[in-house]
């Protein structure tokens, strides 16, 4: 195939007339615009100039290519002027990744009312425990939580939320009952992958060494609420259900920093834009809940 930037400086010295005058216009030097020449001349097999006391002249090979290249480079700024203003306008697919918890007990009801706010946006939300990979366009924007920021690849550009706490819950009626004198130990709640937190103690609450384990957050989440046991879980989750309450003597714990994470060029469109400032403003609006100072409802 044809290189298209050995293209671009034989039209720089077909329209200059030299290459001094190519080098020039392409602010490379002479030797750079001499074998990019020779290289679209050995793939296509003629010579593209003569060179005379007077300048360089295309040859017969060399007018019919600077035809077809003035139309590759017209196709070209064409090609490149779409695509900008669709990265500029507020039309086009927006791939978002996060937690499956993130999203649907936090951020669901603010992407609702983005994709309101811009109907033409095609979202599409990545909600994996597997992180995507942005440098490989996996997604357009990230939504993670970090604990120690040094650990965020160099090329990423982040926008920096608010801190993510976590507690150690209960269900309601478990706690009434357990204070009403009831003697039934506490199991405790996990994800088989995860086990017990290292910071999460059992409180006033005392549990039995055997575990209740699930392979995912939803299913902890409603074994907590059914009463099975506690479970760690973020203060967003935790706080936010009426049906759950924090085991009594046990302390917050903080899980991080969240994170608005975009890569390269793909964070200059104007919908990556637009969704990362909505979602960061939606994080500082959830911040008490996030950092567990939410209001007690005891």
């Amino acid at each position: 195939m044809i290189d298209w930037d050995d293209v671009r400086y034989f039209l720089a010295a077909a329209r200059g007339g030299s290459v001094r005058a190519a080098a020039k216009r392409l602010g490379v030097n002479h030797a750079t615009v001499l074998r990019r020449i020779a290289q679209l001349e050995e793939r296509l097999g003629a010579q593209m100039f003569e060179k005379r006391p007077s300048g360089y002249r295309l040859t017969g090979a060399g007018e019919e290519v600077l035809e077809l290249a003035n139309q590759m480079e017209a196709s070209s700024h064409q090609l490149e002027t779409r695509v900008f203003g669709r990265d500029q306008s507020v039309r086009g697919l927006l791939r978002v990744t996060l937690t499956p918890i993130l999203a649907t007990h936090l951020l669901i009801p603010d992407f609702a009312d983005f994709a309101r706010l811009h109907p033409d946006i095609e979202m599409d939300m990545l909600t994996s425990g597997e992180l995507a990979n942005l440098t490989n366009r996996e997604a357009d924007v990230a939504i993670r939580v970090v604990y120690d920021r040094k650990t965020l690849p160099l090329n990423l550009h982040g926008m920096k939320g608010p801190e993510l706490f976590g507690a150690v819950y209960m269900s309601r009626d478990r706690l009434d009952a357990w204070r009403a004198g009831a003697p039934d130990p506490m199991r405790w709640i996990v994800i088989s992958m995860h086990g017990i937190p290292d910071w999460a103690g059992e409180g006033e609450v005392p549990t039995t060494g055997v575990p209740f384990r699930t392979t995912d957050a939803a299913a902890q989440i409603v074994a907590v609420r059914q009463g099975l046991g506690i479970a760690a879980l973020p203060c967003f989750v935790g706080d936010a259900d009426p049906l759950l309450a924090r085991v009594p003597g046990t302390d917050l714990h903080l899980y991080g920093t969240l994170w608005i994470l975009t890569q390269g060029e793909t964070r200059k469109t104007k919908r990556v834009r637009l969704f990362s400032e909505f979602v960061s403003r939606r994080l500082a609006a959830h911040e008490r809940l996030l950092a567990g100072l939410s209001v007690s409802r005891d």
